[in-house]
This record gives structure tokens, C-alpha cells and sequence, in this order.
């Protein structure tokens, strides 16, 4: 079976949930704006964070209610919008097979449409009416910018590997977080059982991280676009130099490992059920022997 088989029969574990977020709904722009933003919105995606947080909170005894809907509407439309700041970043022309915004218009007009996105995540987020949660999504993207903006100065360096660590979890790692522990604030503020916050922030966390690891070394191995641009992440690293070598890549396999077995460690404390095996399927499918 392959990854696209594997990940499909974890995701028909929630499908029904996940259809139910609308990221088109709500958006008011003119026409041929609005009609390009929509394609975008729609491309293929493997809407990885709400089928983390969904398994997640489904796995401790959650429903997921409209709430949870429109909070992971709200994540997905985030992330959509740093997706469009960072095609604009790195003068991308393409993104999901489809043509970005900036190559279709121009830089100024897509990062208008990439702040109006994180607008309509906002009102959705403030919607909830949760003061808690307004605060973590709001911390969210301040850690975000503070990740993209410690990218920019270590352009063309060769950093520790502890720096790109920290890296990862500003960028990648905390939109998992707050996507997961939204989500169980969300139940917990709906009359459910809170478990433990520290796991579900390890879990996050380290789920997110692993991800990134994955992106880096899938991104060294095939196109080396970011090696090309000068963001040199944890294969150049271990290389010791600027370049990608076995040895380097050996040892952000073994990096990748050793963050993927924290994340399955952190669902020690649930209760074995469908969708905790469902989590720990898709951080196998992350695995890299």
C-alpha cells in the first residue's frame, strides 16, 4: 500500500468531520480575485492539522460540535495565508499544481489576500467566544512571524542544530499545537474531561516537529530548493558543511525517528481506541527507515 493509500484510509477515519470545514465560505472580494483565491483554497490538500487534532480530541472522548468545525476552519485558513506570504517570500510561481497569487497578480495584491485570510481566521477564532483561545491563536502567529524572521537572518549561515530546532517549532510545530490544543480546550469548555495539557502539548509539539524534519528531508532528497535558496536546514547541518551527504542525511533520519517515538510516548497516557491507532499510523507513515 502506498503513503497516499495509507494516509487516505487514516483520514477516512474522521472524513465526515473534516469535510464540514468550508474555507470559501465567508469570503467577500471582487471578481477575478475571489474566483483565484477559491481555486487555491480548494486544491488538493492533505489538511494534516485538523485530521491531527480531530483523531486527537476524538481519541480522548470529544465530539466534534460546529465549534471544533469552525476552529479548524480557522487554523486551515491560517495556514493558507502563510502559505500565500511565503510563495510571495520565495517568488514561487506555483503551489499544489496550481498558479500562486503573486505569479497571477502581483506581490502587493497577494499579501492583501493572505492578511484577509488570517482577518476571516480571526473573526471565526473570536466567534468561539473562548478568551483563552483567541490568545493562543493570536500567540500562534507571533510565534510564526518570529520563526520566518530568525529564516531570514540565518539565510546562507549554517546553524546549530538546536537553532533549527527552535526554528521548526516557531514555524511548523506551534500551528499543530494550537490546532490540537485548541481543540481540546474546545471540549473541555463543552463539559469534557481535561487530560493531562502537558501531554497534549508534547504530543503536539513533537508531531509538528517530526513533520518538519520530514518536509526538510523529502526537500534535500529530491528538488534541494531550499538548499538552493540558502536555507540550509538539519542534512546540511549534520553535513558539518555545505553540502548534503549520506552522512548527513543518515542522521536526520535518526532525528526524525527520535522525535516521532516522543510524540507516540505522549499518547501513552489515552486510552487505547480507533482513533488514538489511527494517530499512531500516521506518525508511522512519517517514519523514515
Amino acid at each position: 500500500m502506498s503513503f497516499n493509500q495509507k494516509y487516505q484510509k487514516i483520514f477516512d477515519t474522521v472524513r465526515e468531520d473534516i469535510n464540514k470545514i468550508n474555507l470559501f465560505e465567508g469570503i467577500e472580494l471582487p471578481e477575478p480575485l475571489k474566483s483565484k483565491l477559491s481555486e487555491i483554497l480548494n486544491a488538493p490538500s492533505k489538511r494534516i492539522r485538523p485530521l491531527v487534532a480531530f483523531l486527537y480530541v476524538k481519541a480522548l472522548g470529544f465530539e466534534i460540535d460546529e465549534k471544533q468545525t469552525e476552529f479548524q476552519t480557522a487554523i486551515e485558513l491560517a495556514h493558507n495565508a502563510s502559505l500565500i506570504h511565503d510563495d510571495i517570500i520565495d517568488g514561487s510561481s506555483t503551489r499544489r499544481g496550481k498558479q500562486t497569487l503573486n505569479d497571477i497578480f502581483d506581490a502587493k495584491l497577494a499579501v492583501i489576500a493572505g492578511d484577509y485570510l488570517l482577518a476571516l481566521a480571526f473573526e471565526k477564532v473570536l466567534k468561539i467566544a473562548i478568551p483563552e483561545l483567541t490568545e493562543m491563536f493570536r500567540k500562534t502567529f507571533e510565534t510564526m512571524t518570529k520563526g520566518e524572521v530568525q529564516q531570514y537572518f540565518d539565510k546562507n549561515k549554517i546553524t546549530t542544530i538546536e537553532e533549527y530546532i527552535r526554528k521548526s517549532e516557531q514555524k511548523t510545530a506551534s500551528l499543530f499545537e494550537t490546532a490540537v490544543q485548541g481543540a481540546v480546550l474546545i471540549g473541555c469548555h463543552s463539559g469534557a474531561l481535561a487530560e493531562e495539557s502537558q501531554k497534549t502539548c508534547d504530543f503536539a509539539k513533537n508531531f509538528g516537529i517530526a513533520f518538519q524534519i520530514r518536509d526538510d528531508l523529502i526537500n534535500c532528497k529530491t528538488s534541494k530548493s531550499d538548499f538552493d535558496e540558502g536555507i540550509f536546514t538539519a542534512p546540511v547541518i549534520f553535513s558539518g558543511k555545505k553540502e548534503i551527504n549520506d552522512n548527513g542525511l543518515e542522521k536526520t533520519v535518526n532525528l526524525l525517528n527520535n522525535y516521532i517515538d516522543k510524540a507516540v510516548s505522549a499518547l501513552e497516557n489515552i486510552e487505547e481506541n480507533t482513533y488514538k491507532t489511527a494517530l499512531k499510523e500516521l506518525l508511522e507513515l512519517l517514519r523514515n527507515d
